[in-house]
């Protein structure tokens, strides 16, 4: 039974990316037919992440340009709650705010696009790949060494443009972001963990709120999705015990494996992908952190120190 009075309007704080308002729709969506009589609207926001595309999100700040001023709407009490792509988020939440649900995990694997291939592999030599994303680049340089991988910054629709207009031999961008814009069929392939392991989080949405607002977590409480929770707990924990950043190609995925159990794969890099660690490891569903710290210690056991401070020099 609720202690307290639950609200009767919510604002969700959004990037006005299509993508962004896709993702915040679908929350809205959902919270109308769980309430009928709750009213939800958006307020659309444009980041600094938005704004800033001639540049590496590594050389501007991070990915958390993408969410700052959405947390100062929820801050200033104009904005009720904040839709985000996890891997948007920063490993550490800034004081005063947490994530209050985690939805049910989209396809989080790398999509491959092209108009002229069929895969990376039967691209000639030399061929240019778009990426916005250190861990791709590193990930598929050292599986692809023939190739040649340039940035490439925009929402969806910009990058596929980028991609007709003749920029680049092919892209990669996520599958669940592609599925979510109805933009599936631009699919060529599937990027299998072995070949490009997905970014932590990959795939979810996340919600958050002020670390106070138990009234907006109550509403919030029936789109949590404790599987995909455990699965992103574990492989933030990796990259949280790695000081993972945007400077630092780093992968993790969990799944939940034979009922009660958390198979967790990470990956690691240098910049140009030439030094590699990979690994995997299981624990229980009950404590995901403790899943991500042990293959995080693993890894430092096998020089993954050395890999990290080369890609913050």
């Amino acid at each position: 039974m609720s202690t307290h009075t639950l609200p009767q309007r919510l604002v969700i704080a959004t990037r006005e990316s299509p993508l962004a308002l896709y993702q915040a729709n679908y929350v809205a969506a959902r919270l109308r037919e769980l309430y009928p009589s709750l009213e939800v609207t958006l307020l659309g926001m444009t980041t600094k992440g938005d704004q800033i595309l001639d540049r590496t999100l590594a050389a501007v700040g991070g990915k958390g340009l993408f969410i700052k001023e959405l947390e100062q709407a929820l801050e200033a009490k104009t904005a009720d709650l904040a839709v985000h792509s996890l891997k948007d988020v920063p490993m550490e939440m800034p004081a005063g705010f947490t994530l209050a649900a985690i939805l049910e995990r989209e396809d989080p694997h790398d999509a491959f696009v092209s108009n002229r291939f069929d895969s990376l592999a039967t691209m000639p030599a030399g061929s240019l790949v778009g990426t916005s994303s250190l861990r791709r680049e590193a990930a598929l340089s050292a599986a692809h060494p023939h190739l040649r991988f340039g940035p490439l910054r925009g929402n969806v629709g910009t990058r596929l443009r980028k991609l007709d207009a003749g920029e680049y031999d092919a892209i990669i961008l996520a599958v669940a972001g592609l599925k979510r814009l109805g933009l599936g069929a631009r699919i060529k392939a599937a990027l299998p963990p072995e070949e490009s392991l997905p970014a932590v989080g990959q795939g979810a949405l996340a919600i958050e709120t002020l670390a106070d607002r138990r009234d907006v977590a109550e509403l919030l409480a029936p789109l949590h999705h404790p599987a995909t929770a455990a699965c992103v707990r574990a492989e933030r924990a990796f990259s949280l015990r790695l000081s993972g950043s945007c400077h630092t190609p780093l992968a993790a995925h969990a799944l939940v494996v034979d009922g009660n159990v958390l198979w967790l794969r990470g990956f690691l890099a240098d910049t140009d992908g030439r030094d590699t660690l990979r690994g995997d490891t299981r624990g229980t569903l009950a404590d995901p952190e403790a899943v991500g710290r042990t293959l995080a210690d693993e890894f430092l056991a096998r020089g993954a120190a050395d890999i990290l401070a080369r890609t913050a020099e």
